[in-house]
């Protein structure tokens, strides 16, 4: 039985409407006109990262913008931020290399160019472009009704998938690995981080992954290429099976991420006969992105279910001031931070409680969804009131600002789950079940 705290559904309005005003007066922050080898307008998340192009988050930025760009009095906001989205888009196809690869972040800098592209072609394998690509061009293209703005990127898209599977997939458990630590989008996941290269198949990667397969398959099919668009699907579901075969813990009614660093050998003596039949072995860390299986539609109704406990267990993931990103019980749960300034061990993050939220209206446990929005707009209005300012992430036991004062970004999601709450459909309709 989930513990409501009581909440005042007038205060609860005042701090949308609050949040909502502080969004749209400043939004002008964060849309960027281009600098040095950043060639189109883009969308940077605000606070201590100006003049930066991220993956996820332009994806996160775009899918909280375009859901007010109606209610903006100037309409010019509107034209400027599609304009703003597609840039995005452009920036990385203008820095993908010949064998697919693209970066998943430019930073304006002193290099002749990205400096992650500098590395790739030195030779030195990191991760890329996250996979959420093709599902902000869905994104866009869904929101202005028109795809054809893409059209001449469709063998860049080919490529992009290509260089995944050459370098990131692990055929014989059917998952995607993180290269290396660096760059995850969260970034100390200690599923993944400090871990050995091309150890981790993580539930995060291969979620998200299923959905921009299916946003690939869409694009295609948009052009009449229903071939390319069936290759696409079929991948998904491939996928879809290698996660619930290998990411879903029986005992635990938990999904994990997986080490995919499995060795089959033959013995010449004392093991002989016994061999490896496993496939992958499960890194039993309790993450919030274990939840990302019911927002990508990847769990059944059963498994949903379980995993509901998991999301309002105090000792766990539950707190009053929203979902943890870390189980409270793991060892590595710690809300200090360092000099890199994103943590995920633990503290509150907007698009975790929104990724996890939508996940529950997608499985009809709409009361628990509300529950989230209530949180999630109660810890924004109560740091808004204080400081006049949103942050990059939160303390759960007491609800203060960890880090990044004006982090705007994936904050404006609590926004969405207002507007998903009252029937409007999710900025992606696509990915409903």
């Amino acid at each position: 039985m989930i513990m409501e705290k009581q909440y005042d559904d007038k205060t609860i309005q005042q701090y949308y409407h609050e949040l909502k005003d502080f969004v749209m007066a400043h939004t002008e922050d964060v849309m960027k006109n281009p600098r040095a080898f950043i060639r189109y307008p883009f969308i940077d998340p605000g606070s201590v990262y100006d003049g930066n192009v991220w993956d996820w988050d332009t994806f996160w930025s775009v899918y909280g913008f375009l859901n007010l760009a109606d209610e903006y009095e100037d309409s010019s906001v509107k034209e400027r931020l599609v304009e703003h989205a597609k840039g995005n888009v452009y920036n990385f196809f203008d820095h993908q290399l010949e064998d697919g690869y693209i970066p998943m972040m430019i930073e304006v800098a002193d290099w002749p160019e990205p400096y992650l592209n500098m590395k790739h072609k030195e030779g030195v394998m990191m991760n890329m472009h996250k996979p959420f690509l093709c599902r902000q061009i869905c994104l866009i293209s869904e929101y202005i009704q028109d795809y054809s703005w893409v059209e001449t990127y469709l063998d860049n898209i080919e490529k992009y998938f290509s260089c995944y599977d050459k370098n990131y997939y692990f055929e014989h458990c059917g998952l995607y690995v993180w290269c290396d630590d660096i760059m995850i989008g969260m970034d100390n996941d200690p599923a993944t981080f400090g871990r050995p290269k091309f150890s981790t198949a993580n539930i995060f990667l291969n979620s998200f992954m299923c959905l921009e397969l299916e946003a690939a398959a869409v694009i295609f099919e948009k052009f009449g290429k229903q071939e390319r668009a069936s290759y696409y699907r079929d991948k998904k579901a491939c996928l879809e099976k290698a996660i619930q075969e290998e990411c879903w813990d029986k005992r635990d009614k938990f999904f994990y991420s997986v080490d995919v660093d499995i060795k089959t050998r033959k013995f010449e003596w004392f093991h002989q006969g016994l061999g490896v039949f496993w496939k992958t072995l499960p890194i039993k860390i309790r993450v919030w992105s274990g939840f990302i299986p019911m927002y990508a539609g990847i769990a059944t109704k059963e498994q949903a279910e379980e995993m509901v406990k998991h999301i309002f267990d105090k000792d766990t993931f539950d707190s009053d001031y929203g979902l943890t990103t870390l189980a409270k019980d793991e060892k590595m749960f710690d809300l200090s931070v360092t000099n890199n300034p994103s943590n995920w061990l633990g503290p509150i993050w907007g698009v975790a409680n929104y990724v996890v939220f939508r996940g529950l209206l997608n499985y009809g446990f709409r009361k628990e969804a509300e529950l989230m929005y209530k949180r999630m707009i109660t810890l924004l209005g109560t740091d808004l009131e204080k400081t006049g300012s949103i942050h990059e992430y939160y303390n759960p036991f007491n609800g203060e600002p960890i880090m990044n004062g004006g982090f705007i970004n994936w904050n404006v999601l609590a926004l969405n789950m207002e507007a998903e709450l009252n029937g409007k459909e999710p900025m992606l309709k696509s990915e409903t079940l």
